[in-house]
């Protein structure tokens, strides 16, 4: 019986680490998997649509969703989800120390239409009370100059914009010409340990547990893609890659819930994942849309209001229709 082989590209995760190796199958599935960065897996596939299956910046997904472009579709499967109030760097010596001393100020971000961006920018409006149009925004590269954006945005009145292609974000702020960077990546010199640039808030995980309670919003930042193309011919392969995919992530959980041995490679990474188990419950890195709903529409309502989304959409909008109900026995 001949199979469908499709090329897969994602970044390395512990989660779908079963599924690459082979120990978890996708029925009537054979893989090339390719085994990239995140940034060249984005930058390719979404310019060139290089491969059948991809990890996807969900910023990037839902903006070409809202335009109604025909090549791609997706599956509620997020292999990155990270709270992003730790993504705000400012200078060792900077007066800012709260999130609404922002309000005024010079802020570096990647693209407006990075997920980490349209997150932070969310909370920024609906939790600390910004304003976007109280922020001018500078956009560039976070440690190389040329960074451009990838997708047609759509921008709210009022709204202040440049781009800076001379320069990166962490030059800007080392020189004094931005105020702060908002960044999935952090700027080169804190990567290094260089005390030159710090993060705004450095008990982040406080800051961020208390926002997952208030909100109920656990950010999701990629997803996986499928090219139209290949989904049309064999549209089962939706389902048994979704179904493949959470039995990986299932087993991942179970490996960082072992107190019999350390399965990750830092201690007490039983009691983190027992603590986000107790703060997000359960299933503590959800697939799937009805688990993510909340999250989901609350990305959606912000892309929107950001002029990444062009128009309103739907969780059901993203994600082929295959994955959105199973068979009862």
């Amino acid at each position: 019986m001949s199979r469908v082989r499709l090329t897969f590209a994602c970044s390395d995760y512990d989660h779908i680490r079963d599924f690459v190796n082979g120990d978890v199958v996708a029925p009537g599935i054979d893989f090339n998997y390719l085994k990239l960065t995140i940034e060249e897996t984005f930058y390719r596939f979404v310019r060139f649509r290089e491969w059948d299956v991809s990890e996807m910046s969900m910023g990037k997904y839902v903006s070409l969703v809202s335009q109604n472009d025909p090549t791609v579709t997706a599956i509620p499967v997020f292999p990155s989800r990270v709270f992003r109030q730790s993504s705000l760097f400012v200078r060792a010596e900077s007066p800012i120390k709260t999130a609404n001393e922002l309000r005024g100020k010079r802020v570096g971000i990647p693209e407006w239409a990075q997920t980490a961006s349209i997150y932070t920018r969310g909370w920024l409006v609906h939790q600390i009370g910004i304003p976007l149009q109280e922020i001018e925004w500078i956009q560039a590269g976070v440690n190389q100059p040329g960074r451009v954006e990838k997708v047609e945005l759509k921008l709210p009145a009022g709204v202040r914009y440049a781009a800076r292609p001379d320069k990166s974000l962490t030059q800007m702020l080392l020189a004094g010409e931005i105020d702060a960077v908002m960044a999935a990546h952090p700027p080169e010199p804190f990567e290094h340990g260089d005390p030159s640039i710090v993060q705004l808030f450095p008990d982040y995980r406080a800051v961020e547990e208390a926002y997952y309670r208030e909100t109920r919003i656990f950010p999701i930042m990629h997803v996986i893609a499928l090219r139209r193309d290949s989904y049309e011919a064999n549209r089962w392969i939706a389902m048994n890659l979704f179904k493949a995919l959470e039995e990986a992530k299932n087993r991942s959980m179970a490996r960082a819930l072992e107190i019999t041995a350390t399965r990750f490679p830092f201690a007490w990474c039983y009691d983190a994942a027992q603590k986000t188990k107790a703060l997000v419950g359960e299933d503590f890195f959800p697939y799937g849309i009805e688990k993510n709903r909340t999250t989901l529409e609350a990305f959606l309502r912000y892309a929107h209001e950001q002029g990444v989304c062009h128009r309103k959409v739907s969780p059901e909008e993203l994600f082929a229709p295959e994955v959105q109900s199973v068979f009862k026995v």
